[in-house]
């Protein structure tokens, strides 16, 4: 199975990566649109218990602009998403979406701006 996005274990607790994230984010130019309590929806809506998981929708507005400038129909893949969970070793896993397998795959003139993105989520993912 291939990788899906960036994805990094990470050293803390899951309540402090989660606490951690946003400011990393923000220092790269993101801020979080979207929070997601994956196991707590599961719960309500399906009566399942499931792991800790949570899925931040951040976005870059500059980045954003000029890929939605360029093409309008792109929106369907922002905010960019990544998700935090926590496996049952309790270890925490970030995985941040890759622009380059979503973005830039669908549309390759976008590589410049999905490059950029990709840079600025992995310093984030090495910042964790």
């Amino acid at each position: 199975m291939a990788e899906l996005g960036m994805r990094k274990p990470v050293k803390g607790t899951y309540d402090e990566v989660l606490a951690r994230l946003p400011e990393l984010l923000k220092a790269e130019g993101f801020g979080v649109l979207t929070r997601i309590d994956v196991k707590a929806t599961l719960k309500e809506k399906l009566g399942v218990d499931f792991r800790r998981y949570q899925i931040l929708g951040a976005c870059n507005p500059k980045l954003a602009h000029q890929a939605l400038s360029h093409q309008i129909a792109l929106g369907v893949m922002l905010p960019c998403n990544v998700a935090v969970w926590e496996e049952d070793s309790g270890q925490v896993v970030v995985n941040a979406v890759d622009p380059l397998q979503t973005i830039a795959a669908q549309d390759p003139s976008l590589q410049p701006i999905a490059t950029q993105v990709r840079e600025r989520l992995a310093r984030v993912l090495a910042a964790v």
